[in-house]
């Protein structure tokens, strides 16, 4: 059997084999494993089954989600940029007309992730875009079998002037945040998780070693997040999943204050 691309059809972990024996992301304690067991679908099966759509949140910035919801659902973030375009995580899988979007705007030169739960169909966008630089942090290399990282990094990496991947650890051991210093945002991974209401208004804000199962971070690990972005100036977070525009540097330093200043646990602060 030659190797193909399958999707997970419980989280949306995309991994190039023969036939997938489990899913290392569901099978972590992050996540839930499927109450009904594997099941991994193959890229055309996704193909035929699902569409896409792209969003400009900014003059600078895109915005790629699937549907129907695959996996975690997560979001593409592509900054438009003279000297190359960053695609920073990926829509958990791209339609043509996706593509094409992504081409029509100047292509991709960089693609970097926060963590593997960032990664969404990563692999698509080195297959299309290649020879762009593939940047993951060297702890999470273990998950990347669907594609090739062509720059792992210690704990900084700079892709552009102005664009600076930092390791933050905590969420994952390699987790990282990108530092948009031009536009002033962060793109932070699932250092915050950031509740939204139906509009998409930010309503709370809290850090996770796992989301679904409350899960608290350690004080060591919030204070890494802490000495991380403190230097860092920016007005609006983007996690895999959310645009925060509410969330700046105070509030996100406030939230990781409040966390260190009482005994490890989940607690969501209202914004």
């Amino acid at each position: 059997m030659a190797l193909s691309w399958f999707a997970c059809a419980n989280c949306g972990f995309w991994q190039r084999h023969f036939a997938p024996p489990d899913c290392p992301v569901c099978s972590d304690v992050r996540n839930d494993l499927p109450e009904d067991g594997w099941r991994f679908l193959p890229e055309a099966e996704v193909a035929a089954t699902h569409t896409g759509d792209a969003r400009q949140i900014a003059d600078d910035l895109w915005a790629f989600t699937t549907s129907p919801a695959l996996g975690l659902a997560g979001t593409g973030w592509l900054i438009v940029r003279e000297g190359g375009n960053i695609a920073f995580e990926a829509a958990p899988y791209h339609s043509d007309a996706m593509l094409a979007q992504i081409d029509a705007l100047g292509g991709i030169a960089f693609l970097a992730a926060s963590h593997v739960h960032g990664y969404g169909a990563l692999f698509q966008l080195q297959r299309r875009f290649d020879p762009a630089i593939v940047a993951i942090q060297k702890e999470d290399l273990r998950l990347t079998k669907a594609f090739r990282v062509t720059a792992p990094y210690d704990e900084q990496f700079a892709l552009a002037p102005g664009y600076t991947l930092h390791q933050v650890g905590g969420h994952y051991d390699g987790q990282a945040c990108l530092h948009d210093a031009r536009g002033g945002r962060l793109f932070c991974g699932d250092m915050f998780k950031i509740d939204q209401d139906a509009t998409g208004n930010s309503t709370a804000i809290s850090s996770h070693k796992a989301f679904h199962k409350d899960i608290p971070l350690t004080h060591a690990e919030l204070r890494r997040y802490r000495d991380t972005i403190a230097p860092l100036a920016f007005d609006a977070v983007l996690t895999p999943f959310e645009y925060a525009p509410e969330v700046d540097r105070a509030v996100a330093l406030a939230a990781l204050d409040e966390g260190l200043a009482r005994a490890p646990g989940v607690k969501r602060l209202p914004l």
